[in-house]
């Protein structure tokens, strides 16, 4: 009997937007873990198997509850939003499962970064303007400082993750100059899909009177207001046919 739990990406909110692998993997499932404050709850529709919301539950009860129904013989997704790779806390869980004898196949997702690049209508990397993304986030409770100042010195496109609440203090230790664009999207791809745009210096006092709190990217950088880029090669200069 195969022992092994698919861990799965959802996508940024938007249900179509997960891959064609991934629903398959849900339709398939007899089990659904996901992460219930995080995952849109439309795309639990690709299942008619058990869902179960990991809210609130501890790492060994997750494990628990996933190695019971592996026991059973049951086929068990663990859905994450956006990819799994980005802030999802998946080796930790994959280690726990290897305790049990259970192997842990990934199955990629869209981050929501991408989707909120979308959104704005622009592309995070800019010739011209910025030729590198960094993706970070601030410190809390599990990261005892962050490098938020030393990365936002390089002037190129900067992702925060998990920062929405604390939007206010990133925007006063970043070393871009003030006037740097910044875009911040809350729950790129839903149907509540909302976008604030402004720079460092007038950014946080926007989201607040917004009222977003949580689920929200925060780009900064030309690129949320792309202008004076370069043509890439390709399309720049005429070329002589291959």
């Amino acid at each position: 009997m195969e022992r092994k739990v698919y861990f799965v990406g959802a996508g940024p909110g938007n249900p179509k937007l997960i891959t064609v692998l991934g629903r398959e993997m849900l339709e398939k499932a007899d089990l659904v873990m996901y992460a219930g404050s995080l995952v849109n709850p439309e795309v639990l529709n690709y299942t008619h198997g058990e869902t179960v919301d990991s809210y609130g539950l501890t790492l060994e009860e997750t494990t628990k509850i996933i190695a019971d129904a592996v026991d059973a013989g049951k086929f068990v997704v663990r859905l994450h939003s956006g990819d799994p790779s980005l802030y999802g806390s998946v080796i930790e869980q994959m280690e726990e499962l290897i305790k049990h004898d259970i192997e842990v196949e990934r199955v990629a997702g869209v981050s929501s970064i991408f989707a909120s690049a979308a959104a704005l209508g622009t592309q995070l990397t800019l010739n011209g303007v910025s030729d590198t993304l960094i993706i970070t986030r601030p410190a809390g409770k599990t990261l005892e400082k962050d490098l938020i100042p030393e990365l936002s010195a390089y002037n190129t496109t900067m992702a925060i993750f998990l920062g929405t609440q604390k939007i206010k203090e990133i925007m006063e230790k970043v070393r871009c100059p003030k006037d740097t664009p910044v875009a911040v999207v809350f729950h790129a791809s839903w149907e509540d899909e909302e976008i604030i745009t402004g720079t460092v210096e007038d950014i946080a006092d926007k989201v607040k009177d917004a009222g977003i709190k949580r689920s929200a990217m925060i780009i900064i950088g030309g690129v949320v207001d792309p202008k004076n880029y370069r043509r890439s090669y390709l399309y720049g200069v005429a070329q002589e046919p291959l």
